[in-house]
């Protein structure tokens, strides 16, 4: 008996009218869903192992040019800075380009 009773307990909001002209939830937009902090935490642990990658990056094509500047092959190395730069920029804007994506 105590089974059913929990279960109609349970049901007997869901079957109740709603009310008139209304939604019956909770405000639409308001505030943020459970989990949200540890997913910012998570993200922002992202952004600071990227960008860190993104150092090393430019760190390691600057050394690279520097030692090929004497075999003359400096140039090849142009053109990685210029991915490894165009990374940073996009790095740097991406909630900018989400925010375009999704309006």
């Amino acid at each position: 008996m105590t089974v059913l009773h929990t279960a109609i307990s349970y049901l007997a909001p869901m079957a109740a009218s709603p009310s008139p002209g209304g939604y019956n939830g909770p405000a639409i937009g308001t505030g943020s869903p459970p989990g949200a902090q540890k997913f910012s935490t998570v993200l922002g642990w992202a952004s600071w192992v990227v960008s860190g990658m993104c150092v090393l990056g430019i760190l390691i094509v600057g050394g690279t040019m520097a030692v090929a500047s004497r075999r003359g092959g400096a140039g090849e190395h142009a053109s990685a800075l210029g991915w490894i730069l165009a990374a940073c920029a996009i790095i740097g804007s991406a909630t900018t380009i989400v925010g375009i994506m999704m309006s």
